[in-house]
């Protein structure tokens, strides 16, 4: 290969390895710092109440009186809820009935497979239960609900049990202790 046509090839390999870079340097990657919202996709708010000019001044595009220029009454958005027309909404209609107990106690569910998958085949607690997320630590009482089976014996600690809960975990050779 002659000289010439050598330098000729190294020249034209020099640019094109440039000009690979200036593609990749024109390449950029998205971030949080230049993205932008499709262009058509987003409007600018409509600013009522500003002045003849806007053509929503004054009046703000709700014209004169009557019970659409109301605030909270129909338009956009609905009306008033429970508002029917000026008849007796069924909310007053209807009779109040039973109550709410203020000293309910929820208790939280745990499943009798639940304690199988515990493993360890030992003692289960209230404190054992929060460590593997089964429960919460100081979110009120336990209770152990018959819900599914249990094959391994369990000794069951200061937990609330259910009756068929009780007779699943004795069946399979535990015991439960108040």
């Amino acid at each position: 290969m002659p000289a010439k046509a050598k330098r000729a090839s190294r020249a034209a390999a020099t640019t094109a390895t440039s000009a690979g870079t200036e593609r990749e340097a024109a390449v950029t990657k998205i971030g949080l710092h230049n993205l932008t919202a499709a262009p058509g996709s987003t409007k600018n708010r409509k600013r009522l109440g500003r002045g003849p000019g806007s053509g929503t001044g004054k009046t703000s595009g709700k014209g004169h009186k009557g019970i659409k220029a109301r605030a909270g009454h129909h338009g956009p958005g609905g009306g008033k809820p429970h508002f029917e027309g000026g008849q007796m909404p069924i909310t007053r209609r209807l009779p109040k009935r039973g109550f709410t107990n203020p000293f309910r106690e929820e208790s939280q569910i745990v499943r009798l497979d639940a304690l199988e998958q515990l493993g360890g085949g030992g003692e289960v607690t209230r404190e054992s239960l929060a460590q593997a997320g089964l429960i919460r630590a100081n979110k009120g009482q336990v209770k152990v609900l018959a819900n599914g089976t249990i094959t391994q014996a369990v000794t069951v600690r200061g937990l609330k049990v259910s009756a068929g809960a009780r007779e699943k975990i004795v069946a399979a050779g535990g015991r439960v202790e108040e």
